[in-house]
C-alpha cells in the first residue's frame, strides 16, 4: 500500500468537535432511543447490556475505524473509494451496492423520523396531558391516516434537504453541534426525574442486575450483536463518507472509532436509564416491544408531575437523535452523486432526497411494509454492505499496511496488531454468520418468503451493480480515449 493519490480540493470539517458530534449524531438514532430500551427489556436487562458492550468494542469499533480510514484515505464517497482501492471497473460496482442498500435503509428510516417529529409537535401542543388522552387510539389514528403520515414524511425529507444543501460545515456540522449536546442533557434530565419517582429505582435494578442465565441463550447474543451493528451504523457508508471530509492528519481511531463507540454507548445507556425507571414506576411491561415508546411511555405523562414539560423533553430528544442520523445516512448518497455526476451540491441533495422520499412512500403508508423492508435490508443488505467495505481493508489494502501507514498516522490512540485479525477474519465471519442466521431462523416461519426474496434481491443487486459500473467504466474510458485521439 502506498500513500493515497493526490487529494483534490474538497470541503473538510471545520473542527474536531464538529466531526465528533456528527459521527455520534449519525450513529445515535432510533436504534438507541427507540430500539435499545425494549430490546434490553426483552433479553434479560443487564445481561443483554453486558453482551452488547462486549460486542460493540470487539466488532463495531474496529470496523468503524476501518470504514472511516477508507474514506480519509481515498478522499471520496463510496463508489470513488471502491474505484480507487480496487482499481477495477467491476469492483466499483460494490460501491454501488453499498449506495443502494444505504438509500433503501433510509427509505424506511425516514418515516420513523416523521413519527418522532409528529410526537414532538404534539408534545409542544400539550396533547399528551389533555384530559381523556388515549395513547393507543392516538397512535392508531396517526399511523392509519395515509395523508397525515405521508405529509410528515414529506416534511421530514424537506427538513433534511434544507440542512444538507448547506454542505458539511454550514449544514451538518452547524446542526449537530447543538442537537447532540441538547440530546444528552434531555436524556440525563429525564433519567434523573425517573429515578426520583416512587419505584423508579427498581428500573435501575433491572438494568444493573443481570440475569446471567440469559447469556447462555444464543438469542441474547444475536440480539446484542444486531443492536451493536444497527446502532453504530457500521457498513451504512456513513463513517466512510464522513471520514472522506477529514484532513490528512486527523485522528481516525479516536473520532472514527473509540469516541463514536463511547458516545453511542453512553447515549444508548442514557436512553435505557431514562426509560426503565419510568417503566417500573408506573408498572409498565419492560418487554413491551416497539410500542414501549409510542404507546406505553406516552401513557405516563398525564400522571407525571410536570408531565407536559417532560413529554416535550423526551420526544424532542428522540427527534434530535433520529434527525441527525438521517443527515448522516442521506449524506452518503449526496456525496456520491455530487462526485459521480455533473450535478451541483444542491442538485444532488434534491435528487437523493427526492428518490428517498419516493421510495419511502410505501413504508410511510404501511408500517407492516416498513417492517418487511427492515427485515430484508437489515438482515441481508446491511451485512452485504459491511462485507463490501471491510473487504477493501482486509483483502486489498491489507490490515497491517492500513494500520501502520494510515490508521496510526498522527493518532492519540495507538492501534495495535490485534486489529489485523479482527478486521480480516472476525468481522467478515460475523457478517456471514448474520446472513446464515437470518436464513436458518426464517425457515418454516412467516418470514421465509421474505428471506428468499431478500437473498435473491441481494444476489441480483450485486451482479447487476457490477455489470452496470463495468459498462459505465468502459464507456467513460472510451470517451476519454476518443477525446485524446481527437486532440492529436
Amino acid at each position: 500500500m502506498t500513500d493515497s493519490p493526490a487529494r483534490t480540493a474538497r470541503e473538510e470539517w471545520g473542527s474536531r468537535f464538529g466531526f465528533l458530534m456528527a459521527m455520534v449524531g449519525a450513529m445515535v438514532g432510533a436504534g438507541n432511543i427507540w430500539r435499545m430500551p425494549f430490546t434490553t427489556g426483552q433479553n434479560g436487562g443487564g445481561a443483554f447490556l453486558v453482551a452488547y458492550i462486549l460486542l460493540l468494542y470487539v466488532i463495531a469499533v474496529p470496523g468503524l475505524m476501518a470504514e472511516t480510514m477508507v474514506g480519509r484515505y481515498t478522499n471520496t464517497g463510496v463508489i470513488g473509494s471502491f474505484r480507487q482501492v480496487l482499481q477495477s471497473k467491476r469492483g466499483q460496482g460494490l460501491g454501488l451496492v453499498v449506495l443502494i442498500v444505504n438509500v433503501a435503509l433510509m427509505s424506511y428510516y425516514a418515516p420513523i423520523i416523521a413519527w418522532a417529529l409528529y410526537y414532538t409537535v404534539h408534545s409542544l401542543l400539550l396533547t399528551f396531558t389533555q384530559p381523556g388522552f388515549q395513547p393507543q387510539a392516538f397512535w392508531e389514528g396517526f399511523i392509519s391516516n395515509p395523508a397525515l403520515v405521508i405529509g410528515m414524511h414529506t416534511l421530514t425529507m424537506a427538513g433534511l434537504a434544507g440542512v444538507l444543501v448547506f454542505g458539511i460545515r454550514r449544514g451538518i456540522e452547524r446542526v449537530v453541534k447543538w442537537m447532540i449536546p441538547l440530546l444528552v442533557i434531555a436524556l440525563i434530565a429525564v433519567g434523573i426525574r425517573g429515578v426520583t419517582l416512587p419505584g423508579g429505582t427498581e428500573g435501575l435494578a433491572f438494568v444493573f442486575t443481570p440475569e446471567w442465565e440469559s447469556l447462555a441463550r444464543g438469542s441474547t447474543w444475536v440480539a446484542a450483536l444486531s443492536q451493536a451493528l444497527f446502532s453504530t451504523g457500521l457498513g451504512w457508508g456513513i463513517a466512510l463518507t464522513y471520514g472522506s471530509y477529514l484532513g490528512r492528519y486527523d485522528d481516525v481511531p479516536l473520532g472514527g472509532g473509540l469516541f463514536t463507540a463511547v458516545g453511542n454507548t453512553s447515549i444508548g445507556l442514557l436512553a435505557v436509564f431514562a426509560t426503565f425507571p419510568v417503566v417500573f414506576a408506573f408498572g409498565l411491561e419492560p418487554s413491551a416491544g416497539s410500542n414501549l415508546l409510542f404507546i406505553s411511555l406516552a401513557e405516563v405523562f398525564p400522571e407525571l408531575p410536570g408531565g407536559a414539560a417532560w413529554a416535550i423533553v423526551f420526544f424532542a430528544s428522540f427527534f434530535f437523535a433520529t434527525f441527525t442520523s438521517g443527515l448522516g445516512i442521506t449524506e452518503v448518497g449526496v456525496t456520491t452523486v455530487s462526485e459521480e455526476t455533473d450535478l451541483s451540491r444542491t442538485g444532488s441533495v434534491l435528487a437523493v432526497c427526492g428518490v428517498i422520499w419516493m421510495l419511502g412512500l410505501p413504508s410511510a403508508y404501511s408500517s407492516s411494509f416498513l417492517d418487511q423492508m427492515d427485515f430484508m435490508f437489515g438482515t441481508f443488505g446491511l451485512p452485504l454492505a459491511t462485507l463490501s467495505i471491510i473487504v477493501l481493508v482486509a483483502w486489498k489494502i491489507g490490515p497491517e499496511c492500513a494500520r501502520v501507514i494510515d490508521l496510526n498516522r498522527n493518532t492519540g490512540i495507538y492501534v495495535g496488531r490485534w486489529w489485523n485479525p479482527v478486521v480480516k477474519y472476525v468481522i467478515p465471519a460475523v457478517m456471514i454468520f448474520i446472513l446464515g442466521y437470518g436464513v436458518v431462523s426464517s425457515i418454516g416461519t412467516e418470514n421465509q418468503t421474505l428471506m428468499i426474496l431478500g437473498i435473491a434481491f441481494m444476489v441480483v443487486l450485486t451482479v447487476v451493480s457490477t455489470a452496470v459500473m463495468s459498462i459505465i467504466g468502459e464507456a467513460s474510458t472510451g470517451s476519454v480515449e476518443l477525446a485524446s485521439d481527437g486532440g492529436d
